[in-house]
C-alpha cells in the first residue's frame, strides 16, 4: 500500500481527486491536507468581488470530492516538510508520513512595508484561501464611512489580476456606497498594462479602466504604505484610503525551511514531469511550482497540469516511468471589467463585450460544477 499525500486543495489537485474517483486504486491510500473543506476557484473570484455571485458559488466542495475519491481529508495547513524523513508537519500538530507527495498550495504576496500611523486600509489579494475574511473586513469598514465625501482606491499591480481586481472591487464599492465619490488609481511597474498580452487586449483593458474613471500610473512601482497613501520607488507618494495589493507573488514561507529546491521567488522548482528537481516521489503544481521556462502565475496552467499530474502520481505510486507535461503554447485569458463585460485575450487577439462576460461565467460555472456533487445548489 502506497500513501499518496496531497498538500493543498488547488485546481490541479481537484483533477487528481477526480481521476481517482473515476478509477480507484486499491493499492493507493490518499490523504488530502487543506485548511478548509471548501476551495475557491480563482476564475470566479472577480464575479464574487463585483457582487454578482456569492462566495459559495465560487467554491469547490473539497470534502465531497475527497469522499468520492476515497481520500481522507485533514483540515489543517502544512507548516514544514522533511524530504529525508518523508513527512509533513501540520499546524494542528499532526505529522503525516508519505510515499508520494504533491504540493498544490498556491502562492502568497510579498506585502508592502509600513511606515507611519495613519496608514490606508490594505487588501492583499493572496493567499486566496483567506481573501473572504479580508474582503469582509473592508466592506465592514466601508459601511461605517460618513455620508458623502471622497475615497481613493489604489491598486498596486498592472497585470491582469491587478486590473480585474480593481475594476471588480470599485464596482462593488460604488454600488454599496453610491453617496461616496470613489476615485480609482492603478500603479504598474511596467511601461504598459498587461505586459505579456498583445496590443489589442492592452488597449481594451486601458479603455475599460478609463470608462471606470481609473487613472493609470505606468512605470510606477509601489513599495510601502505610508501616512495617507503609497510610496513609490521613485520617492513619490500616491494618496490612498484603501490599497489593493496584487503584485509580488512569492512562495509560502514554510517552503523556504524545507530541503526543496526553490527559485528566487520561493517557488518549488520542478522537472517537466512536475516532479520536484532532485526529489523523487515529490511533486508540485500550480502557482507554487517553478517551471522551466517560467510560466505566468495564472490558474489556467494549474488546470492544464491537473490531469497530467494525476497520471504521474499514479505512475509514481506504482514505480512506473513518468511522462513530460507540455505547457500550452497559447492560452485564452478572460478578464472581467466589473461592469458586466469582459475582455478576451489570446496573443495579439482581443475582443470585449457583455457576451464575453457571460461566456466567462458559463466556463467558470461548468468548471466548479464538474467537481461538486450534482445535488449542490
Amino acid at each position: 500500500m502506497q500513501h499518496l499525500l496531497l498538500v493543498g486543495a488547488g485546481h490541479a489537485h481537484a483533477f487528481v481527486l477526480e481521476a481517482f474517483a473515476r478509477r480507484p486504486d486499491a493499492n493507493i491510500a490518499i490523504t488530502v491536507v487543506s485548511d478548509s473543506h471548501l476551495a475557491a476557484y480563482s476564475g470566479s473570484v472577480p464575479a464574487w468581488l463585483a457582487g454578482e455571485c456569492t462566495l459559495r458559488d465560487t467554491q469547490i466542495d473539497v470534502a465531497a470530492l475527497c469522499q468520492r475519491a476515497g481520500a481522507v481529508l485533514i483540515q489543517s495547513s502544512a507548516i514544514s516538510l522533511d524530504t529525508t524523513a518523508r513527512h509533513v508537519t501540520l499546524a494542528n500538530g499532526d505529522t503525516l508520513s508519505f510515499d508520494v507527495a504533491s504540493l498544490n498550495v498556491g502562492s502568497t504576496l510579498m506585502l508592502p512595508k509600513r511606515h507611519g500611523a495613519n496608514l490606508p486600509h490594505l487588501l492583499a489579494m493572496r493567499p486566496l484561501s483567506s481573501l473572504h475574511h479580508r474582503w469582509q473586513a473592508l466592506l465592514d469598514d466601508v459601511e461605517q464611512l460618513p455620508q458623502g465625501g471622497s475615497q481613493r482606491l489604489v491598486s498596486v499591480g498592472g497585470g491582469a489580476a491587478g486590473c480585474e481586481t480593481l475594476l471588480s472591487v470599485l464596482a462593488q464599492l460604488r454600488y454599496q456606497r453610491p453617496d461616496i465619490n470613489w476615485q480609482g488609481h492603478l500603479l504598474s511597474a511596467s511601461a504598459s498594462l498587461l505586459p505579456e498580452a498583445g496590443y489589442l487586449p492592452r488597449r481594451l483593458i486601458a479603455r475599460a479602466l478609463t470608462r471606470a474613471g481609473i487613472r493609470v500610473h505606468l512605470q510606477t512601482r509601489g513599495v510601502a504604505l505610508v501616512n495617507g497613501g503609497v510610496s513609490t520607488q521613485g520617492g513619490e507618494c500616491i494618496s490612498a484610503d484603501t490599497v489593493l495589493w496584487a503584485t509580488g507573488a512569492v512562495g509560502h514561507g514554510w517552503l523556504s525551511d524545507s530541503q526543496l529546491p526553490l527559485d528566487a521567488q520561493g517557488f518549488v522548482q520542478v522537472e517537466k514531469t512536475l516532479e520536484v528537481i532532485g526529489q523523487p516521489g515529490i511533486f508540485a503544481a500550480g502557482d507554487c511550482a517553478a517551471f522551466d521556462p517560467p510560466l505566468p502565475n495564472a490558474g489556467v496552467y494549474a488546470v492544464r497540469m491537473g490531469p497530467h499530474l494525476a497520471d504521474n502520481l499514479r505512475r509514481a505510486c506504482h514505480g512506473e516511468p513518468l511522462t513530460d507535461w507540455q505547457p500550452p503554447k497559447r492560452v485564452l485569458a478572460l478578464i472581467g471589467t466589473g461592469n458586466g463585460r469582459a475582455v478576451a485575450s489570446r496573443d495579439a487577439f482581443g475582443v470585449s463585450g457583455k457576451w464575453v462576460w457571460q461566456w466567462k461565467r458559463r466556463i467558470d460555472g461548468r468548471f466548479i460544477a464538474r467537481f461538486n456533487p450534482p445535488f449542490e445548489d
